[in-house]
């Protein structure tokens, strides 16, 4: 397999799972009250939604399309938290409990991908400012979960 297949194939899971991610912060979005909260989960999709544009542009640099959604997997953890929310007597917690639980899976494959990699520098670059960025996140989320506690 051609390098540069190899590395847009490991950029495109990333982001089909940052699609999941946007996705999955505009559904909780909907189900808060807290204006806070709310204005935290739409920063972080707009966060996600500009990691999407940043891989799908370095996917085209290899010469190699970028996917165009989510997973079937996004789908159903969003439309569980849906559940859980509905059937929770502190929805706005349990909301922060699986978007923090989300994140620290984000941040393990973004650790991963950079563990394993012989990337150029600027994609390396591109991928730790990510990573950092969804880690502040988790520790907003920790923030935020003990708010509306």
């Amino acid at each position: 397999m051609k390098y540069e297949k190899i590395i847009s194939d490991k950029l495109n899971e990333l982001l089909i799972k940052n699609y999941d991610a946007e996705k999955g912060y505009i559904n909780a979005m909907k189900e808060v009250d807290n204006a806070n909260v709310k204005k935290f989960f739409k920063k972080r999709a707009e966060e996600r939604s500009r990691f999407a544009r940043q891989l799908r542009t370095e996917i085209l640099t290899y010469g190699e399309l970028p996917e165009d959604s989510g997973s079937i997997k996004g789908t159903l953890h969003r439309n569980w938290m849906t559940l859980k929310s509905t059937f929770s007597t502190n929805s706005e917690e349990t909301i922060l409990n699986e978007a923090l639980r989300g994140e620290k899976a984000s941040l393990e494959e973004y650790n991963e991908l950079l563990s394993n990699n012989n990337f150029p520098s600027r994609l390396i670059e591109m991928l730790r400012e990510q990573r950092n960025a969804i880690e502040a996140a988790i520790n907003s989320v920790k923030i935020y979960e003990e708010v509306v506690s």
